[in-house]
């Protein structure tokens, strides 16, 4: 039973990065942010912040390593969505 746990957390963590990569880069190399809810990313930050320190907290390392994944994303499309929206507006 151990195992088949793993197995959906190992596939649940890879559904999870492949899902936000393409965002994070298509954000980065364009700068298009004009889609882009900031609270949403706000939200999914704050989640992937919990389930990160969560995931250090019991030594699960595939949660800690996807949420450190997604976190960052988040961070970095919430940044860049910061700039153009501050920009915009002047």
């Amino acid at each position: 039973m151990n195992s088949l746990f793993d197995i959906c957390g190992l596939v649940g963590s890879i559904g999870l990065v492949l899902g936000y990569l393409p965002q994070a880069i298509q954000t980065i190399r364009t700068r298009n942010t004009d889609g882009i809810s900031l609270p949403g990313f706000i939200m999914m930050a704050v989640g992937s912040f919990g389930f990160l320190t969560q995931g250090l907290i019991s030594a699960n390392y595939y949660m800690a390593l996807t949420n450190l994944i997604t976190f960052v994303c988040s961070v970095i499309i919430f940044g860049i969505k910061m700039y153009n929206d501050h920009f915009k507006k002047r």
